[in-house]
């Protein structure tokens, strides 16, 4: 298993470093135009999380080039003994309070959710920003592994969690699934919002966590004949895979900073996230 799984990541090791900076430049550009008319801070759509029967608190879970790296943590209050782990992977802007405040939430159904910064302390408050932090995470992707390695061991190791799964959007989706496959035997679940998808069969088959993505029908960034492809991908190999993509949804649709936010497509992927991760967590 250990061969294997270092095989494939030799081949995700390959695939992106024989991948063009203009093809990571283009994607950053699809993302500036994708979350043009959002705004970095928490809105109405987040109404509820700040009443949520929960502890929160800043913590310090990885070292990465000899970098302190803090994030934050979320747990049910009247927990008794360990729970489930879930990594919270935020979107291009950064660890803001969106994403705080979907840890809440998380928090709320049972698990101890950690909020990873992959930005080493920096949050976007405009696009330029936003596609300069994202550029450096890609372009240092090893030191982003790491990062997110040292998320599932704080979860499993600092708190007991007896499982841990990984959730993104966007910038996030994309690490999600990067977190599968650079921890195969160690993930037990995958959450996939509209992230950057890898399709070649011979790099998604170590995955052994089950995966849930949802995506819109008129995501631009993220074509609905990729999605279809790397569903294919993964079912050819008999892995645990489940799609949805949601019709007169764009990218971001969970967002509810944005322009592009679906109500329906939002409330809905959410409920089958909740589903979803009781069901391989818990």
């Amino acid at each position: 298993m250990y061969r294997s799984a270092l095989l494939a990541l030799v081949v995700v090791f390959s695939l992106t470093a024989c991948r063009s900076d203009s093809a990571d430049q283009d994607y950053a550009e699809r993302m500036a135009v994708e979350h043009s008319g959002e705004t970095p801070v928490a809105t109405a759509g987040t109404a509820g999380a700040d009443t949520l029967d929960v502890d929160v608190m800043d913590v310090v879970y990885a070292t990465v080039e000899g970098q302190e790296i803090s994030g934050y943590l979320a747990k049910p209050r009247e927990a008794e003994g360990p729970v489930p782990g879930v990594i919270v992977i935020h979107e291009w802007w950064g660890l803001n309070d969106n994403i705080r405040a979907m840890t809440r939430k998380l928090a709320a159904e049972g698990y101890a959710a950690l909020a990873v910064d992959l930005y080493r302390g920096r949050v976007a408050e405009n696009p330029s920003d936003a596609r300069t932090y994202m550029g450096e995470a890609m372009e240092n992707a090893e030191a982003s592994r790491e990062n997110l390695r040292q998320a599932h061991n704080f979860l499993s190791d600092e708190y007991g969690a007896p499982r841990v799964g990984s959730i993104g959007w966007c910038f996030g989706g994309g690490w999600s699934l990067q977190s599968a496959l650079a921890m195969p035997d160690e993930l037990d679940v995958t959450v996939i919002y509209y992230g950057r998808l890898v399709t070649d069969s011979e790099a998604l088959a170590s995955i052994e966590a089950p995966i849930i993505g949802f995506f819109g029908a008129e995501d631009d960034g993220i074509p609905v004949e990729q999605v279809r492809t790397f569903e294919r991908a993964l079912n050819d190999l008999g892995k645990d895979v489940e799609v949805h993509v949601y019709g007169g949804a764009d990218h971001a649709f969970a967002n509810p900073s944005g322009e592009r936010y679906n109500e329906e497509a939002a409330a809905d992927s959410w409920q089958r996230t909740v589903a979803f991760l009781a069901e391989h967590l818990k």
